[in-house]
């Protein structure tokens, strides 16, 4: 196992070239074309069988035969931020940057392919380079459920993920058993009165006055609607009404985010949403009520939790493996692991003295992380499968 670390650092060089090769051309979601084609490049003289255009962009590749099947994804979409550091390796696509980490889960992915593939084993190992797991296309489907329609995930039995964190410092492991990431929804609704002049309105029925009700409603669901134990957030990211300053406007619309960890807290949290949103109606008013559903919540295996954690602290130490900060972020990878056991870890990678934030301008990460990361996924691989079968 420590060979396996000490192969992954001297791979050091050469993942640090992918993975900057990637951010200075960085791709948005359903567009990660030119990344593919470099996965390809490297994994077809290893030996992967490969399969491209899966979810429409996607990457599978392959190596082994039987069973049983361990799944390695690694998302491959950018985001729409212009960056700011002032780096060799800055962004060279307008208005487009790797501000997740994408790049280096790719650069690592790459790197415990090469790893695996300098070796025997029992059983298949699977890559899953996916596209789009910061948007959707116009169905409102991410790029998850596109490689699962695709045959992505057909005969895998489990599945991992690494995921940067740039709150702790470079090769920091945290992960835990059960849920791992929140279920997200998104809401758009409007609250409809009656226009007028605003020197006048008491012939109107104002949507502003009413859309102040409803707000106080819609922010006391978490705190006043739900048990406390229920982990949940209901929050207002949009208010559009109103043009002219003396014009009380016909509607206010309203839009937001909610998060959840079980499907049951999701029904209550919509039921609530639409109750709050009737207050218009007490008034006077109207309104009308869209709830697009995102990604479920994402849960960790305990079997391969377990695993994970036995290989990590094998690895680099058993104080390096730490349990996590528990936030109500969402991630795709979800759609796997309702599917197979699987579990997502992550792996810091701060820059000591200057935390570069998730979707920042000037989000980095120190590449000290790249070894640690690309040997726990291949030795994870490896111990799955030798003790799977």
């Amino acid at each position: 196992m420590t060979n396996l670390l000490t192969s992954s650092h001297s791979l050091k060089d050469q993942l640090i070239e992918w993975r900057r090769d990637i951010h200075v051309h960085p791709e948005l979601g359903f567009r990660e074309e030119r990344t593919a084609v470099r996965i390809v490049e490297v994994l077809e003289p290893l030996g992967y069988r490969l399969r491209t255009g899966v979810g429409r962009t996607g990457v599978v590749a392959e190596l082994g035969s039987g069973s049983p099947v361990i799944g390695i994804r690694a998302d491959m979409d950018a985001l729409p931020i212009q960056e700011s550091n002032d780096v060799p390796y800055a962004s060279q696509a307008a208005g487009v940057m790797h501000a997740c980490g994408h790049d280096a889960h790719i650069a690592m992915a790459l790197g415990a392919a090469t790893l695996l593939s300098k070796g025997e084993f029992p059983g298949t190992v699977r890559f899953l380079f996916q596209p789009a797991e910061e948007v959707e296309d116009e169905e409102g489907i991410s790029g998850a459920p596109r490689m699962i329609e695709d045959g992505a995930m057909e005969g895998v039995d489990a599945v991992i993920a690494l995921h940067v964190d740039s709150a702790a410092s470079a090769g920091i492991i945290k992960l835990d058993s059960g849920m791992a990431c929140a279920g997200v929804d998104t809401f758009y609704a409007s609250i409809i009165g009656k226009g007028g002049h605003g020197a006048m309105p008491h012939k109107t029925v104002d949507p502003v006055y009413l859309a102040g009700h409803v707000i106080m409603a819609l922010n006391g669901i978490v705190s006043r609607r739900l048990r406390p134990h229920n982990p949940a957030v209901v929050s207002i990211g949009s208010i559009h009404g109103g043009q002219a300053d003396n014009v009380i406007p016909e509607k206010v619309d309203l839009s937001g985010t909610i998060r959840y960890s079980e499907i049951s807290v999701q029904e209550q949290i919509h039921a609530e949403i639409e109750r709050a949103l009737k207050l218009s109606q007490v008034f006077g008013g109207d309104y009308c009520l869209k709830i697009v559903k995102g990604y479920p919540p994402m849960h960790n295996d305990e079997r391969i939790v377990s695993l994970i954690k036995e290989v990590a602290s094998e690895l680099i130490g058993e104080e390096k493996v730490q349990p996590p900060d528990l936030e109500m972020g969402a991630e795709d990878f979800a759609f796997f692991t309702q599917m197979v056991p699987g579990a997502m870890f992550s792996l810091g990678c701060r820059i000591e003295d200057d935390e570069r934030q998730h979707h920042s301008p000037r989000f980095d990460i120190d590449e000290d992380c790249l070894p640690i990361g690309t040997a726990i996924l291949a030795a994870c691989a490896l111990r799955y499968l030798e003790t799977a079968g």
